[in-house]
This record gives C-alpha cells, structure tokens and sequence, in this order.
C-alpha cells in the first residue's frame, strides 16, 4: 500500500522541458503541418474525443543562441552542419535578426501551444571573440575560450539578444545559460559541437558583468548556472576535473567564496543546473549521489534544475547511447532517472536534451529523417517522450512533490518503499489548482496491484493515464478508478493517475 502524506510538502515544480538544439534550425523550416505535428506532440495539452492526450505538455523550451559556426561552415572544425549553430551577432558588430529563423519559427509553435517559459543557452562566445577563433575548444586546456578583453563585450551580447528576441518575436527569456558543462573534463575539444570550458571563477566574472548589464537596462531575466556536465561537481570535486571546477554550490552561495561567490549578484536567484549524465549507474550512485547533492542543496538553501539528459555509454543496462530505440526500454530507464532527481534530488524542473533529432543516437524524444533538402522529411514519436509526458503533461507548473511512505501486507512501514528502481516508483504532487497527482513506474516484467491512499481530503475517483509497449499505449485514458478500488498496473509500464475530489 502507497499512501500519500498532503502534509510532507518537498519542492515545487516549475516546468518540465527539452531544448531546440540543433535540428530545429532545420526542422523549423520545414512544411507547417510537419512542424505543427511535431509541436503538437511535444507541447499539446489537448486530448482526443475518447479523453486520450494528443500531446505530453512541455512547460519550457530551450532555446540554443549559437556562437557562429554555421557561417564558418568546414573551416569552424564541427564536421556535422546539423550540429552547427548562427550568431545574431555579425562581424562589423551590428545584429541580424533574420538569423536562427528555424528555432524562432519553433519556439513561436511553442508560445501559440501555451508554453510560456522560454530559456536562452549559450555552448560559447561569439566566434569573433574566442581565443581560437572557434566556436569549440580545440587546441586549448581547460579555461575559457574568450579574449581576455571581451567579457564585456559578452555580457553585452547576452543582454542584446534577450532584447532583440523579445522585441521582434515578443517572447521573453526568462532565464539565461551563459555556459553549458563549462566543467567537462573533456575540455570541449574536438568535432562534435560547439563548447568551451571555463573554471568556475571564470564563470563567477562572466555572470558579475552579466547581472550588471541586466540590472542597469532594468531586464529582469534570471541567470542560471552552471548546467555542470555532473552531480559531483556540484557538492564535492569530480575524479577526473580540477579543483577549479568543483564544490559549485558552496563556491558559488557561500559568501566566504570571494573569488566565486555570485550570490549578490543582481538576477541570480538561489536556484542551479546540473546534468543527470554519467551518475545513473550503478544504481546505489543513482540514489546516493542525489540524496547527498541534494542535502547539500538543501543545507546551502538552493533549488535545482535538472537541465539536460540522454543516454550516453555508461548507461549499459539499455546498451548505451548507440542506436536509437524507440521502445518502453529507454523509457522506462529515463522515467527511473526522472523519478530519482525529484525524488532524491528535489529537482524543480527536469528537462530532456533533443526535442528532435536526426541521428542514430538515444538523444532524442521525436527521430527526424530529413531529405536531401534538409528542410523536409519523415519523423515518428518514441515512446521516451509518451513517458516524459506521463510528469510533464499531468505536473503543471506551480505544483508540490509530497511525500509517499509504503507499507507491507502486515501494514509494516517499508523505508523507502516508494523507490524500488527494479519494481514500482511511486511519486505524488498537487497541482496548484488542488488536482491530485501520482506517477507509479513498474519496472517489473510483471503486472503489480497496489492500494493507494491519499491522506487528506478523499479522492473519489482516479483516471489513469498509460504509457507501454503497445502501439496505441501512449498516454492512454484508462478506465476510471473509484474510491476504495484496488491499482492495478501492467508489466513495464507507466501510470499517472490524475484524482477527482
């Protein structure tokens, strides 16, 4: 038996999102009901005759303001175009609001569909200020990748954009990334895309000048740092970085960090990001290393976002990230990770990597098969982005985690009998508006019954809403459960029963 505990109250929820990088430069240029399709599976909060959600509901979307590799095209080093980005910013230091035309045309498809939080993050500086020349780390250590005389001039760039974006698309960055996993021990060189690595005092000086050019043009945009590439870095020093990248959260709120404290610093709230990357395996590091960031956190009086995922190599229990699968598999190993962050790591918001990609990687929640064109193709659904959509569709901004405690057919209390990461997860919220609201994954090869109470004022009736294997499963309406009716779930599934009072 689950029961629901309305008087633990955890973190607010502020969004559940993904980001436009980089096929929407692309796919925003293709056919309209293609694009309108695409959005309305990612954004959509509407449902069909029977009651069936057409759409997973994202409260936030990412919006990838590039540094220029685009217009070097070979020469910036980034051997695929679709992972190259454009600069508003042009060489003779006037600004072309024509560029990024796919990902604004996107980003409006998003605000037409009610999502109106909008997030602007940067890979690296212009090009025309990086130390090489690039817009990617290659042939330099583990610093950032600017001339010393142009941090300014950034911190310029950023507030630039943020007013030329709300002033031709009348959309608002709410929040700003200055940096992306500035603290990956690979230093970002290489082909792949656009990056750069920076300590975290570099960090520190860039988000000082960049809250005081957002306070003296009176723009209200909060700063969010430091999207680093691991939990680790965030409470205690990664084994494979320096110390110049580690022990962030004290670093950066702790006033006695002089060199990196950024707590005073104009729109920078008490909230960070980190990446759910490379602590998902082996299963007791995908408890405890959350469990132990997210004391620190709580010690240090700081929320969190968890801003960025996909499967990479060391996630083997799916085979890694090679290959995409469109199936419960990765699913099912992402809504166990999704469930840990807010459960263990009381994250307030959780955001996937690739809306939309085109490539034969576990990156993506839509697989785009672009033509020779480009600008058209072919795409499908994946059952990923179903299974984000049983959080992101049901937990709407605004909402509260509380507490689950379980307990056993003797009515024995089980501690942490809401996290079995290889049979049920159950998580509970309340929607802002009073709508109960509970997530259970069965990780089992088994269909499991439970009882499920919520402690408080009586939930009549359940609709459940279900995600598995089978073709029409995504999201589906359930028939309703009454009061007092057993929970049924089948094997390999996701359930969000969303409660009636």
């Amino acid at each position: 038996m689950f029961v629901v505990e309305t008087n633990k109250k955890y973190q607010p929820i502020d969004n559940f999102g993904a980001s436009d990088a980089w096929s929407m430069q692309y796919i925003g240029l293709w056919p309209n009901e293609k694009q309108k399709q695409m959005a309305d599976w990612l954004f959509g909060t509407e449902t069909d005759a029977q009651g069936n959600p057409l759409g997973i509901g994202l409260s936030l979307w990412r919006f990838n303001i590039g540094a220029g590799s685009t217009e070097q095209e070979k020469a910036s080093g980034i051997d695929n175009h679709w992972r190259r980005a454009e600069c508003f910013l042009m060489p003779n230091g006037t600004y072309n609001w024509n560029k990024q035309k796919g990902q604004r045309n996107f980003m409006h498809l998003a605000q037409q569909r009610g999502v109106n939080q909008f997030l602007g993050f940067i890979l690296s500086a212009p090009v025309y200020w990086t130390q090489n020349g690039l817009a990617t780390n290659t042939g330099r250590g583990g610093t950032f990748n600017i001339k010393e005389d142009k941090y300014h001039d950034f911190a310029r760039f950023m507030a630039n954009v943020i007013e030329g974006i709300e002033k031709h698309d009348s959309i608002k960055f709410g929040y700003i990334c200055p940096f992306n996993e500035p603290d990956g021990h690979w230093n970002w060189t290489g082909s792949g895309q656009e990056g750069t690595a920076a300590t975290k005092y570099e960090v520190a000086k860039t988000i000082r000048l960049l809250g005081k050019e957002l306070e003296a043009r009176k723009i209200d945009t909060k700063i969010l740092a430091p999207e680093s590439f691991d939990y680790n870095c965030m409470y205690r020093t990664h084994q494979y970085t320096k110390a110049n990248r580690g022990y962030q959260i004290q670093s950066y709120f702790s006033p006695d960090s002089t060199e990196s404290y950024i707590g005073n610093v104009p729109n920078v709230p008490r909230l960070m990001a980190a990446h759910s990357y490379w602590t998902n395996t082996p299963l007791t590091d995908l408890r405890t290393i959350r469990k132990e960031m997210g004391d620190v956190l709580k010690k240090q009086e700081i929320r969190y976002w968890q801003t960025e995922l996909c499967i990479m190599g060391n996630d083997e229990e799916i085979g890694g990230g090679g290959g995409k699968d469109l199936t419960m598999k990765t699913a099912l190993y992402v809504a166990r990770v999704i469930h840990h962050d807010l459960v263990y790591a009381n994250a307030s918001a959780w955001q996937w990597w690739l809306a939309v990609t085109n490539g034969d990687y576990k990156d993506g929640l839509i697989y785009a098969e672009p033509d020779a064109t480009n600008i058209n193709g072919t795409f499908t659904d994946s059952k990923l982005m179903w299974a984000l959509g049983n959080y992101s569709r049901f937990i709407r901004p605004g909402a509260i985690r509380l507490g689950v405690d379980a307990f056993n057919a003797n009515n024995d209390s089980v501690p942490e009998g809401d996290t079995d990461p290889y049979g049920l997860m159950v998580s509970a919220f309340q929607n802002s508006d009073g709508t109960p609201v509970v997530v259970v994954i069965n990780y089992q090869d088994k269909a499991k019954g439970f009882d499920l109470v919520w402690n408080g004022t009586r939930v009549l009736s359940w609709k459940p809403y279900l995600t598995s294997d089978l073709p029409n499963n995504n999201l589906a309406l359930q028939p309703t459960i009454y009061y007092g009716q057993k929970m049924n779930i089948p094997a390999r599934s996701i359930i969000t029963y969303v409660g009636n009072r």
